[in-house]
């Protein structure tokens, strides 16, 4: 495909940094077709008013990130809200709805709205409301006009709900269209920040509506079904959620580990109710396998669980195993990048950067990692890139005389794994099972 020239920017600054972009992934994505159509076809049933959930399995490098960013552009396109999440043992626990909640709808976004989308999506759908009222006959210059969006608002919310929306939420959103056709737009967007989960509202926007206190844990599914379907009524086909990293939970302390799991699990339980929504979890198989991850909740193991047959494996089970690169599909990688790098002379790139040259890079790179590629595709790439760079700046440059990779740019995990360390430090505990707690 051909992206833009801010897109191909974007793309290689990202790899610089070791990173995955959040665009133009579809330019270098190789070997994922079957994983590709799985995601696709979950989209489909969410689209079709199914809430559905789905975990991607694979080992350290071997592209849950991509394959998940990659979710979220393909949602996206298919006319998805989207979100994406990465856990982290500060600010997301499981078992506390209000994070959860709060950083999916922080990072809300679409393609006219990237980040932070809360506040356009509620101006579509009162646009929307408003345009019903006029088709069906009612006059936008008439004074009562406004009380009628908001009764229809009002409406359309119980209705999309069956009722379960908080009293709360219903307030603020009132507020919120009262407060915009005032001109009022600093106090409502301190609303809509308090609708995204933001605990630092002050009070006398809260007053304005007439609510006290925060988002709490026991309310924020239900606010997040509001949100759901707000973002259906705006017209976007549904939402998808991305959970990236899921594997961190295994670092956290054990009581939290297994309240975080139960979190999951009541997530997983309650997908029935979230008609639209899409949730994609990913982790390690340490995460699902081991007792002191999904495999020790018994329940959620015993939902989500991965079955393979004679080495083979149904990409429609709960678990999607992403699998490991190789030396084959990571020379494709590189050879998409060099095509889509941004090369004056073009000629001089290609004579430098030959196939000799990235089947020995590749060679090298691994080397520490005892041969395995599916370790390593972010210091490659990374490597790769600033080759790429060094190339086109410096014409005397030979590529073939920076082949090793410099252990200062490994991060902590891949030191773990080159020493042949487990990615977490067990606990004599580890072996126990979790308690099924609800929330």
């Amino acid at each position: 495909m051909n992206l833009s020239a801010k897109d191909t920017e974007h793309v290689f600054e990202k790899l610089r940094s070791g990173v995955v972009p959040e665009r133009g992934l579809e330019a270098f994505a190789v070997g994922i077709e079957r994983s590709r159509k799985e995601i696709q076809r979950q989209l489909e049933l969410a689209a079709d008013g199914e809430g559905v959930f789905k975990f991607l399995r694979g080992g350290y490098g071997c592209g849950k990130t991509f394959m998940s960013r990659l979710a979220t552009l393909e949602a996206r396109d298919r006319g998805f809200a989207t979100s994406f999440i990465v856990v982290s043992d500060n600010d997301l626990h499981f078992h506390k709805f209000d994070d959860v909640y709060r950083k999916a709808v922080q990072e809300l976004g679409t393609n006219v709205c990237p980040r932070g989308a809360l506040g356009d999506i509620l101006d579509r759908w009162i646009a929307r409301v408003e345009d019903m009222l006029i088709a069906g006959g009612k006059d936008e210059n008439d004074p009562n006009f406004d009380d009628a969006v908001r009764d229809r608002l009002d409406e359309e919310l119980a209705s999309m709900t069956g009722g379960q929306v908080p009293e709360d939420m219903t307030r603020v959103l009132r507020t919120i269209f009262t407060l915009k056709q005032q001109g009022n737009f600093a106090e409502a967007s301190a609303l809509i920040s308090w609708l995204s989960g933001s605990e630092n509202v002050a009070a006398s926007a809260k007053k304005i509506a007439g609510i006290k206190g925060d988002i709490g844990s026991r309310e924020a599914l239900d606010y997040l079904l509001g949100i759901l379907q707000i973002v259906k009524a705006a017209g976007y086909k549904g939402w998808a959620i991305v959970i990236d990293e899921a594997e961190t939970i295994l670092r956290m302390r054990q009581d939290v580990r297994g309240k975080s799991l139960n979190g999951i699990r009541q997530i997983c339980d309650a997908a029935d109710r979230f008609h639209g929504l899409l949730w994609i979890f990913t982790g390690t198989p340490d995460f699902f396998d081991t007792k002191r991850g999904i495999a020790g909740l018994t329940p959620l193991h015993d939902r989500i669980k991965f079955e393979t047959y004679s080495g083979f494996s149904s990409p429609r089970q709960p678990q999607l195993e992403l699998t490991p690169f190789d030396a084959i599909r990571l020379k494709e990688v590189a050879l998409r990048l060099r095509e889509l790098f941004n090369a004056g002379d073009r000629i001089h790139l290609e004579r430098k950067i030959t196939l000799e040259f990235i089947d020995r890079l590749i060679a090298e790179v691994t080397k520490g990692f005892k041969g395995d590629v599916g370790v390593v595709p972010r210091q490659f790439l990374r490597q790769y890139v600033n080759l790429l760079d060094l190339v086109i700046d410096n014409p005397d440059f030979d590529p073939m005389s920076a082949l090793s990779l410099p252990v200062d740019t490994l991060n902590d995990d891949e030191l773990r794994i080159k020493s042949g360390l487990p990615y977490y430090d067990p606990e004599p505990e580890e072996n126990e099972v979790y308690a099924v707690v609800e929330f």
